[in-house]
């Protein structure tokens, strides 16, 4: 299976404040939902979350425009991105706003691979049962109704590359 690159920006935080995450059974899907469709970096994420009080970004990885995964916050801590189901769960932020635009070709594929790594690394079938969009687990219009309506063509694409 092939390996999504994943780029460690360096992100500052106090890794002692961090909770260890017990158990795995999905991963969430979000976008940035900001005014603009923005690329927001890891780094630009965490600084605006550590502003709101935070300890660091809230979601584990960052999928850029151009397709590259940069790491949020350690995969094996407890995320902060969906509330009441963040002890279970790796968050994967994905930059724009997709009530507005599409993602890219890029970021689609890094997604689909990034979700193949993920459930085999931690034994989860890729599936919509294991992977979801935020809005799938509260009310909010997150991911965005264009990247929502791609989940079935990802998680597809996915068991593609789990299959390489």
């Amino acid at each position: 299976m092939e390996r999504v690159k994943l780029i460690d920006t360096g992100l500052n935080y106090d890794y002692n404040k961090l909770e260890t995450r017990r158990k795995t059974d999905m991963v969430v899907i979000h976008h940035t939902g900001n005014p603009t469709d923005d690329d927001l970096s890891a780094q630009a994420i965490n600084t605006s979350h550590q502003a709101q009080g935070w300890t660091c970004i809230g979601y584990h990885y960052v999928i850029r425009k151009d397709g590259t995964v940069e790491l949020g916050r350690p995969h094996w801590t407890v995320g902060a991105h969906a509330y009441g189901e963040n002890s279970h769960t790796i968050g994967i932020h994905v930059c724009g706003n997709f009530e507005q635009a599409k993602p890219t070709a890029a970021q689609i594929e890094s997604l689909a691979m990034l979700l193949s790594n993920i459930c085999t690394d931690y034994g989860l079938p890729i599936d919509s049962d294991h992977i979801a969009g935020h809005r799938d687990l509260m009310s909010t219009a997150c991911p965005g109704k264009n990247l929502y309506e791609m989940l079935q063509k990802i998680i597809g694409k996915s068991i593609f590359y789990q299959q390489q």
